[in-house]
């Protein structure tokens, strides 16, 4: 029987490495060049970022999503959770570690799916970390729900034109190339008759009407934008695998993205924690501290057992895309894990901030950017309401109805057959009182 919670002294020492690393070089980045994760780098930014990725290579940690025959490092799920637990604490760090989303997850499509053209052109400078993505499902009368898109994409000889709106499409105006969700064939289902396609930013007809900025950003500073495809023409070698097999090419990137966006997660929580906690300890009011308060010990205990059980099911979870490699066997738990990680990090978030009083809500504390980051994290990948959905049909597979007037856990016949099972013993009990 084999059940261990211990990660192999090797890769510990890795991630010990890691922990220090960020901690060190990495997290003040934040602070030195903020919101910039996604700008391609030059100038200062190169000589500062990319001695901290060559580092990160030596160790072996650089673009560990991949397996070996992908152009990766091949340490599973599993072991890319433990990592991004570290790496959760710092916006930069993904940068640093060549593993930022939405480039993770359009590498491993592309990997998975693309042509060696393909791989060549957009996969091979996406894991030297040299360029960044853009993946352009949503759209703006639509959502995340595929049967309501109408972006279309038509064959002209040789070559497809596509038009169509797109919202909510991340990292747009920096990135080097678009992966584009339209509809191929509109006379089919939503699910068979629509394709992916690779688009260099520079094509012509793709227009950024604006970029989208989250709460309490500059207007059109945002990274999420409007884009009206009018007439963008790309060659047929610009299909990514099949036609019509945009939505099997989506969940096999999704699957394993929400895994890493839950252990990054956890890695924020926990940061909130331990600032949580310090305060408790450092602060003093009405005669005694914070953390003699027992609604303040409340917050802390509620914020531990919450993060320790969301750790366990998410780690499972990737112990089971890697025991299985089939994501659709783990989607009933993926699902769930996407469910759970928004309401983790704003009552975490949350409780932190309240423990530090009115400096907690100002921008020199980071809780309610990360307050924040839970609502958004409940609409990317799909809001947490369809994921609900999708967990509870799974979990009903495994029952069946009753035909019966009184269902099966009516206690007056169970108690009946319980009797009947043991009648001779009761009869026994019975003549010796």
């Amino acid at each position: 029987m084999a059940w261990d919670f211990e990660t192999d002294p090797a890769y510990q020492a890795k991630l010990d490495w890691a922990d220090e690393f960020v901690r060190q070089e990495v997290e003040p980045l934040d602070l030195a060049f903020p919101h910039l994760q996604f700008v391609p780098l030059d100038g200062g930014r190169r000589k500062a970022i990319d001695p901290l990725k060559e580092r990160v290579r030596e160790q072996g940690l650089w673009a560990t999503h991949l397996g070996p025959d992908l152009g990766g490092q091949g340490y599973g799920q599993l072991r890319l959770a433990l990592l991004n637990e570290i790496l959760g604490r710092s916006s930069w760090a993904p940068i640093v570690f060549g593993c930022q989303a939405p480039d993770t997850g359009n590498a491993e499509i592309i990997a998975h799916y693309g042509t060696p053209e393909q791989k060549e052109r957009y996969l091979r400078p996406l894991l030297d970390g040299e360029l960044f993505s853009c993946y352009s499902m949503t759209e703006p009368q639509a959502g995340a729900d595929p049967t309501q898109f109408t972006t279309r994409a038509r064959r002209d000889g040789d070559d497809w034109i596509i038009d169509g709106w797109k919202f909510f499409s991340s990292n747009a105006s920096t990135a080097a190339f678009l992966i584009v969700m339209a509809v191929t064939n509109p006379d089919v289902s939503a699910y068979q008759g629509m394709s992916m396609f690779l688009v260099p930013a520079d094509t012509p007809g793709i227009k950024i009407v604006r970029n989208v900025g989250l709460y309490g950003e500059p207007d059109n500073e945002g990274q999420h934008a409007l884009i009206h495809y009018d007439g963008v023409r790309v060659p047929a070698g610009a299909l990514l695998g099949g036609e019509g097999q945009a939505f099997v090419i989506a969940q096999t990137r999704l699957g394993g993205g929400r895994i890493h966006h839950a252990m990054r997660t956890i890695g924020l929580a926990r940061k909130a924690i331990d600032m949580m906690c310090e305060r408790a300890l450092s602060r003093e009011t009405a005669g005694s501290r914070l953390a003699d308060k027992q609604f303040v010990q409340g917050y802390i205990a509620d914020s531990y057992a919450q993060l320790q059980q969301f750790r366990l099911f998410v780690l499972y979870t990737a112990w089971e895309i890697d025991k299985y490699n089939d994501y659709k066997k783990v989607r009933k738990d993926i699902a769930a894990v996407k469910v759970v990680m928004p309401t983790v990090l704003h009552d975490i978030a949350w409780r932190a901030m309240q423990v530090h009083g009115a400096l907690g809500v100002t921008n020199e504390m980071p809780f309610f950017g990360m307050v924040h980051g839970a609502a958004v994290m409940g609409l990317a990948d799909g809001p947490t309401e369809v994921h609900k959905g999708t967990v509870a049909k799974q979990v009903l597979r495994d029952y069946r109805p009753t035909d019966d007037m009184w269902p099966t856990g009516w206690m007056p016949r169970l108690r009946e057959q319980a009797q009947e099972k043991y009648a001779q013993f009761l009869e026994h009990e019975v003549g010796n009182q």
